[in-house]
């Protein structure tokens, strides 16, 4: 059955995108994670994945346009496929004959997908809005709802935050744009859902739900899994008990006040909540608070907590423990898992002699107003390196390749949950002190899940440093689109022969990964001497 691919929410500000770029054309052939299309918004220019295999059936905003979040902007099915009912479905403009009697909300289970009353839901869709689970990164496909900041039956602003949605990247914030009263939530608060599920409704009190949510089944779209009925008291009655407990802190947990995402936070960062002052109404502790937050004893607390939850081994007994993955442990698994099996890997490995990039950063730190490490360094020098190489700049499409003009430098970073890879854009036109002080910022944000979608994606080249753990020499998996990676090791005191003298030096070892399908091992090999003699010699970085 065909799908329809809507305009996805790409920003916590975006109301509406502008079509950049359309990659496919009515009839290609389209795999679930090809670009279809790129997106401008009012942060970023983004790449939009349909997440579906087929055929591109339609295509509904041309090139320069713009189309609303949620608004339909293509079709992909089987080829030939009707897909023109998607289309007088999804707008809710045209009406039929009605199949049944007037309808209205009933506490019954979730409505059957056979049969719809089309006129019904047209009219309920005039005074409602479907909230669907958004594309919160590039890489996402589903998303987990950690906490729901409302419950069914609550009045809503367009500006509130509906709930926190945990990405493969980052926990989120997602905001419905719509004034109304919430009257359903289509996904429990532990549960996922698929990119553009229904996740919530919003509108008139009295809106028959069930109506939209029987076109949604009937369309082919994702339909929810949840069999809860929002107009009804006794099927909400318990998410909204839980819900509220949550949000006033008057459960078993204490008497603070905190919002859901706020009580994950201040859990995982051992923060007690009862020394945290919120700045929400009547005092309600929020994320921002936990965010702002300088603990004083918090440590203490933090490690006592990790060691009563820590697993009890008893000796001479087997035993194992199953975890639960993460939205970003399925999304590494799934991202590298491809990499590595689609991507022809070779490696690549020089020895750098680190003695004057040492003493230049050490002269450099004594006037930069931000702290330069040798990884913003690395950075700097890549970047200049990938100016004269634009080969290694580039990223393998399928039919072509493609060799970007912009260079914006992925440096991973470890955090809790696993690695994400925040971008410095246009770090070839950059300082030292510029870079230094960006990457800083974007590191403190990755490891406080604050990372934005523009700051973790469109990255042209990826850095993965490893050194400061002491590893020696390491080789990387490629990151998506990529078509290079960069490990860097440790700098280590090496005694080495230099015109029949003994003398020690400063090595540090890097490994370029490269994609065979677009780089070959030759340019490879150039690029890693240009960025070697920046490092060897760092004033010609600033030349």
């Amino acid at each position: 059955m065909a799908e329809v691919i809507r305009m996805p929410l790409l920003s916590d500000t975006m109301t509406e995108g502008v079509i950049a770029e359309w990659h496919k054309k009515v009839g290609d052939t389209v795999k679930s994670d090809d670009v279809i299309a790129e997106v401008e918004t009012d942060k970023a220019t983004m790449e939009v994945v349909g997440y579906v295999d087929g055929t591109l059936l339609y295509i509904g905003v041309e090139k320069g346009q713009a189309a609303k979040v949620n608004q339909i902007i293509a079709i992909v099915g089987k080829p030939g496929e009707d897909y023109k009912p998607l289309l007088e479905e999804a707008p809710a403009s045209s009406s039929q004959e009605p199949a049944k009697n007037e309808a209205a909300p009933a506490p019954t289970a979730a409505p059957a997908a056979a049969s719809f009353d089309k006129a019904a839901a047209d009219e309920a869709l005039k005074n409602a809005t479907v909230i669907r689970m958004p594309l919160l990164s590039d890489t996402m496909t589903e998303g987990k709802i950690v906490a729901w900041n409302k419950k069914v039956g609550d009045t809503v602003k367009s500006d509130d935050v509906l709930a926190d949605v945990e990405t493969d990247k980052a926990t989120m914030e997602v905001i419905g744009y719509a004034d109304g009263t919430l009257l359903y939530i289509g996904v429990k608060e532990g549960d996922a859902a698929k990119v553009n599920d229904i996740i919530a409704i919003v509108g008139k009190k009295g809106t028959n739900v069930d109506a939209i949510l029987a076109m949604e089944n009937n369309s082919g779209s994702a339909a929810p899994a949840s069999t809860e009925e929002a107009p009804t008291a006794s099927t909400s009655s318990a998410p909204a008990a839980s819900a509220s407990e949550a949000a006033t802190g008057t459960g078993e947990e204490g008497r603070v006040k905190a919002s859901p995402l706020a009580k994950k936070l201040a859990a995982e960062k051992g923060i007690d909540l009862s020394k945290v002052t919120g700045s929400g109404d009547n005092g309600r502790i929020v994320k921002r608070d936990v965010d702002n937050y300088v603990p004083s004893a918090a440590p203490a607390q933090a490690a006592k907590t990790a060691t009563a939850g820590a697993a009890t081994y008893i000796a001479g007994e087997e035993g194992h423990t199953d975890l639960p993955l993460s939205q970003m442990r399925k999304v590494i698994a799934r991202r590298l898992g491809e990499s590595k099996f689609s991507a022809p890997h070779f490696y690549l490995t020089m020895e750098i002699n680190m003695d004057k990039a040492m003493e230049a950063r050490k002269a450099i730190n004594e006037i930069s107003p931000v702290k330069v490490s040798f990884n913003d360094m690395v950075i700097k020098a890549s970047a200049m390196a990938l100016r004269k190489h634009p080969e290694v700049n580039s990223s393998w499409m399928g039919d072509f390749i493609r060799q970007n003009q912009h260079i914006h430098i992925g440096s991973a970073v470890a955090i809790e949950d696993g690695l994400i890879v925040p971008v410095i854009k246009f770090a070839d036109q950059k300082s030292l002190s510029q870079i230094a002080g960006e990457a800083k910022e974007l590191y403190d944000k990755a490891k406080n899940k604050k990372l934005q979608p523009q700051e973790f994606s469109g990255n042209t080249f990826s850095i993965s440093n490893l050194g400061m753990m002491g590893i020696d020499q390491f080789t990387a998996i490629i990151n998506p689109p990529d078509s290079a990676i960069l490990a860097v090791g440790g700098i280590k005191e090496t005694v080495v022969v230099e015109k029949g003298q003994f003398k020690a030096t400063n090595i540090m070892k890097i490994t370029l990964s490269c994609d065979h399908r677009s780089i070959d091992g030759a340019v490879g090999a150039t690029f890693l001497q240009t960025l070697k003699g920046y490092l060897e010699n760092p004033v010609t970085m600033l030349v």
